[in-house]
């Protein structure tokens, strides 16, 4: 350790005119090992410097290198960790805490204890020693006790030497002390004897020194040469403490110097910040806050305030009696400003409600009171609009920085504003909604009540009618104020001198197209789409005044949520921040959710297939306000009237199954095709016209798997409780309408069930035919059926004919019976029983028709075959060909 400690006194500090009293060998705690040396420093010169310096190998490890130091007035604190245990670990805390392990508990003592003893001597600030022990701790008292105060102060080299007291004696000097204790015996058992008589060698030699010099007169001129050398030595120490006085006094004038200048940097700093010009002064007090200029001034002037009040001072600012004084000029001009400011938007806020009101009012008056009432509202009726709000936004955008101003300083005034401001618009808006959709449900109910052309030109003329029922939409205020159920009830008893309150499968399935009135739904379609269309732009037009006239951020940036450049997280708006623009326009708008729902339920009553109309603005209104916002009022609450549209959308869907269910067939007249059978065709006709390209596709894929498989069910059923028209038929022809219409339109979700469909056409139309031919050819069919029992039975074919039953005077009895003019007949019989059992609506009959001659074609070849193989060589023919079979279907049907 001594190598390296000279090694780097030598190449180090005393390059740098310091001196190196300490060295400990450390390595980082709790990191991989890389060893470094901490050596305490003094400089050479006055002033001195004390410094704690870390030094390291170079990566090439041929020399060493200073790598950090710090001044040991910035040291607080030497934690040796234990003080009772050996422990080589220890901390020091300077602006930050460096933790170290030394290499041996004996030099980190050492190392503390020479820090302990600069800190005693050069430091007025006493660093704090913890855990250390008291051992460590004793030594450098007495040695101060015991040197001069005049002494102690010295930097010529004593200083250095009385904390470094120490030098390892060299191999020669060992050996002399060896050989002169050798010598005297008694130099270990009596060490006072030993020492007197080495002074007094010492002595005797400094004698004989002494006159050696003074015999020789050369010696002695030389002594006196160098002793006035020495004096002139002398002079020159005191010139140069003359000069190190010089120098002191020249630093303490640098330092009142520096002081000076950072005084004068104070009082400037605090002129230049905390001064606020007459000019922003006198707008604060009395800036006319009702023209441009005027409130640009107070806006320039309201955030030089600002930034006086938010200065940071520096420490001891405020004790400054003129500091105080600008403080309370800021607050009182801050107070005075927010009250005039607070007082003037309320007017603003009064006098904007109030002008809103008057032509609301105005409005009102000519509809209930005016000369040309009906006019006026067919003319208001026809345009279906809410008041725009866009010149009372752009008036009070004028004070948005105004507004921020209030909401840094005085936010107790700020959400005092927010508040009125809620509670004027909450009022406007509640009354223009409400008119709005009054006027809504009245052109629903003209739909309901009229077909074609305008609902209202055809309205009762007589004026106590249209007082009453005026009336009825207004209350005492004057405003608009309509009950729902009185226009239900308008809804109901219109809607029923057409058709019944609600529509079905059972309905649409037994009118017209006409009476289907799919120009009155398309009117209500357009109708439900202004209303959404009115309230889109209104609500983001109110909810971006909001936040931008209350400097409120609605969500967090991305610049929020990650982090700065610096590493340092950036601002984030307060929690309540976020939802206060949320809470206001839940406020503002209340009554749009209610009024919604209410229109929703009226048209629901009116025709419950308005419901897929509904469904699919409703969602596309929701998807285009969701990619505008997904969190925004508009968003949330159509997402919420929504859930009630789909709702009644489901409740639609159930009505016409419920209906199918208790459908009842006449038994007295043929079933033919069934009304919800038609009235899905008309359903899926509509509903694939509504949700061409809409969002909500899926849900109306699910109902139509639900309708189609009710259909399919109830047709079975009815066709098993069919008295008049054969089952077969009943299957046959709805089956066929069905799978011609999943045909026509292409509905992918229903391929399935249109193969099915398909299938149970084709197997009731076989069904039908097999069963129908039976009957002209009837003795016919039961002898050949029994010919083909008995082959199945185990008889041989060319045995057949030596049954009893089956011999050939049975055959020839058997065909005798069928003539070709009793086949004709029995034929003719025959299409006239199909032409009655199916319908017109179908034109299935050729279809039918042409099965049979297919099928009784099929069996004549069958009997020829039989007749062949089980009577050889009979020479037994049927009485008509095929041929003649198809003269008597083809004359049949053009009969006919």
């Amino acid at each position: 350790m001594t190598a390296i400690k000279h090694a780097l006194q030598r190449d180090i500090f005393t390059p740098n005119d310091e001196r190196l009293l300490s060295i400990v060998n450390v390595c980082k705690a709790g990191k991989k090992k890389k060893n470094c040396f901490l050596c305490a420093t003094v400089t050479t010169e006055r002033p001195v410097q004390v410094r704690v310096v870390k030094v390291k190998k170079s990566d090439k490890g041929d020399f060493y290198k200073r790598q950090m130091a710090w001044e040991l007035r910035d040291l607080a604190e030497v934690d040796a960790k234990d003080a009772s245990k050996e422990n080589p670990e220890f901390d020091l805390h300077f602006e930050k805490v460096y933790r170290w392990v030394a290499s041996s508990t004996a030099e980190k003592n050492s190392f503390i204890s020479c820090i302990w003893k600069l800190n005693q001597r050069y430091l007025r600030k006493k660093v704090e020693f913890v855990n250390v022990s008291s051992q460590l701790l004793e030594e450098l008292p007495k040695a101060e006790e015991s040197v001069p105060s005049g002494e102690s102060q010295s930097v010529a080299g004593g200083d250095e030497d009385a904390l470094d007291d120490y030098q390892e004696l060299n191999a020669r000097e060992e050996q002399d002390i060896e050989g002169m204790m050798e010598v005297c015996e008694y130099a270990i058992s009596n060490a006072e004897a030993f020492a007197e008589k080495l002074s007094k060698e010492l002595q005797v030699l400094d004698g004989a020194n002494i006159h050696s010099i003074m015999a020789s007169e050369k010696q002695v001129n030389i002594l006196m040469q160098l002793l006035d050398e020495a004096l002139s030595e002398e002079m020159l120490q005191s010139v140069k403490e003359q000069m190190d006085q010089i120098s002191q006094s020249n630093r303490l004038i640098q330092i009142s110097n520096n002081n000076n200048g950072k005084l004068l940097d104070e009082i400037q700093f605090l002129v230049n910040y905390m001064d606020l010009s007459k000019g922003h002064i006198r707008a604060l007090q009395e800036g006319d806050l009702s023209s441009s200029k005027g409130i640009e001034a107070c806006i320039n002037a309201s955030e030089a305030l600002l930034q006086c009040m938010n200065v940071p001072l520096r420490p001891g600012h405020e004790k400054l009696m003129s500091v105080k004084q600008q403080q309370h000029l800021f607050t009182e001009l801050r107070d005075t400003f927010s009250r005039r400011l607070t007082n003037h938007l309320n007017n603003v806020f009064v006098h904007q409600f109030m002008s809103q009101l008057l032509n609301l009012d105005m409005f009102i008056q000519i509809f209930t009171h005016g000369h040309d009432q009906s006019s006026v509202l067919s003319q208001h009726m026809a345009e279906l609009t809410l008041p725009k709000h866009s010149p009372l936004h752009r008036d009070l955008l004028h004070y948005a920085k105004l507004m921020e101003w209030l909401k840094n300083t005085q936010r107790e005034k700020y959400e005092g504003l927010s508040r009125t401001y809620v509670d004027y618009m909450t009022r406007l808006y509640e009354r223009e909604i409400k008119d709005f959709f009054e006027v809504a449900k009245i052109k629903m109910a003209g739909t309901a009540k009229e077909g074609k052309g305008n609902k209202f030109a055809t309205l009762p003329r007589k004026e106590s009618a249209f007082k009453q029922e005026t009336e009825s939409l207004h209350g005492s205020s004057g405003k608009l104020t309509g009950s729902t159920s009185s226009l239900n009830k308008l809804a109901v008893q219109s809607s029923s001198s057409r058709r019944s309150q609600s529509s079905s499968l059972l309905d649409m399935g037994n009118m017209s197209a006409s009476d289907l009135d799919v120009a009155d739904r398309t009117k209500f379609d357009k109708i439900f789409e202004q209303v959404l269309s009115e309230l889109e732009p209104l609500c983001l037009a109110e909810q971006d005044f909001i936040s931008k006239f209350f400097k409120l951020q609605q969500h967090p940036t991305l610049g929020e949520v990650e982090e700065s450049d610096g590493g340092v997280p950036s601002r984030q708006p307060p929690p309540g921040e976020k939802d206060m623009v949320r809470l206001m326009m839940n406020k503002v708008f209340q009554s749009i959710e209610t009024e919604l729902n209410s229109l929703i339920t009226l048209g629901d009553k009116i025709d419950t297939f308005h419901s897929l109309y509904m469904l699919v603005k409703m969602s596309h209104h929701v998807w285009t306000a969701e990619n505008v916002d997904p969190a925004s009022y508009l968003s949330t609450t159509l997402g919420n009237v929504l859930v009630t549209v789909k709702r009644n959308f489901d409740k639609c869907i159930s009505g016409q199954i419920r209906q199918m269910e208790e459908v009842k067939i006449s038994k007295k007249s043929k079933v033919g095709i069934l009304p919800f059978v038609a009235g899905f065709e008309e359903f899926a006709e509509l509903a694939e016209t509504i949700f061409r390209n809409a969002e909500r596709r899926g849900d109306l894929d699910k109902a139509y798997v639900k309708l189609i498989r009710a259909v399919f069910m109830n047709v079975e059923k009815v066709a098993n409780e069919s008295q008049k028209t054969p089952r077969d038929v009943v299957m046959m022809e709805n089956f066929h309408h069905i799978f011609s219409t999943l045909s026509h339109l292409k509905i992918s979700c229903l391929e399935t069930e249109r193969r099915e469909a398909k299938h149970k056409y084709t197997d009731h139309l076989q069904s039908y035919v097999i069963n129908s031919l039976g009957q002209p050819l009837e003795k016919l069919n039961h002898f050949f059926e029994g010919v083909e029992a008995r082959v199945a039975q185990g008889v041989r074919e060319d045995e057949v004919s030596y049954q009893l039953a089956f011999n050939k005077q049975e055959l020839r009895k058997v065909i005798k019976e069928y003539p070709g003019k009793e086949v004709k007949k029995g034929l003719d019989n025959l299409y006239k029983k199909v032409d009655k059992h199916l319908c017109e609506e179908e034109s299935l009959l050729q279809v039918v028709w042409h099965s049979m001659q297919d099928e009784f074609i099929r069996q004549y070849k069958h009997f020829e075959g039989l007749i062949g193989r089980c009577y050889p060589g009979s020479g037994i023919t049927m009485e008509f060909t095929i041929g003649d079979m198809l003269e008597y279907f083809s004359s049949i049907a053009q009969s006919h």
